[in-house]
């Protein structure tokens, strides 16, 4: 089923979707979404899962993938993106360690492997990215831009995701995951 996550509450442990088609909200349980490599989803965010019917409703069993929330129209980029010309797809990816990140501040860092400086990650580009919050030490892809200020974050995903997508990209995806060096994801 294709929707949208209604609300997720990351301390309770669990939210709920609503399908595109309509019909009774889907519960989104926590451990749903760290099978998926993820431990928030922000509101808004496009979702498929696979889901069933059960005694109390409808509960997703499976992430299947997610989408950017969508935008209002006429809705400025976010700081991050502020004079950044180019496409965020032509940015290399890399393999970061989330340093902290505080949710009320609305920003935090990470970690590039195999460089020491630290790359700032703003709220919105999480929101954007279909993340609600992050955890220090959470593994993840970023692709990063040179800012006014230093590195920033254009893009963040699921560490988790990333390798599984290229795992089932092709019969060598497996050893390309396995073998892909520090600097980069799939």
């Amino acid at each position: 089923m294709r929707g949208h996550v209604k609300w997720f509450d990351q301390g309770k442990g669990f939210g709920f979707v609503v399908a595109d088609e309509g019909g009774p909200d889907i519960l989104l349980h926590a451990n749903v979404l760290r099978n998926f490599g993820q431990n928030s989803i922000a509101d808004g965010t496009g979702v498929e899962v696979a889901a069933h019917s059960t005694a109390k409703g409808m509960q997703a069993v499976e992430l299947l993938r997610i989408s950017e929330p969508e935008s209002p129209p006429g809705e400025a980029r976010e700081p991050a993106l502020a004079g950044f010309e180019g496409r965020i797809e032509d940015l290399p990816p890399v393999a970061a360690r989330v340093k902290w990140f505080d949710k009320a501040k609305g920003f935090g860092f990470a970690n590039v492997f195999g460089n020491p400086a630290d790359v700032f990650i703003h709220i919105e580009t999480l929101r954007r990215c279909g993340f609600a919050d992050l955890m220090p030490g959470e593994a993840v892809c970023l692709r990063v831009i040179e800012g006014e200020r230093g590195l920033m974050a254009a893009e963040v995903k699921s560490w988790d995701t990333v390798n599984k997508n290229a795992d089932r990209s092709g019969p060598e995806a497996g050893s390309r995951a396995s073998q892909m060096a520090p600097s980069g994801c799939r």
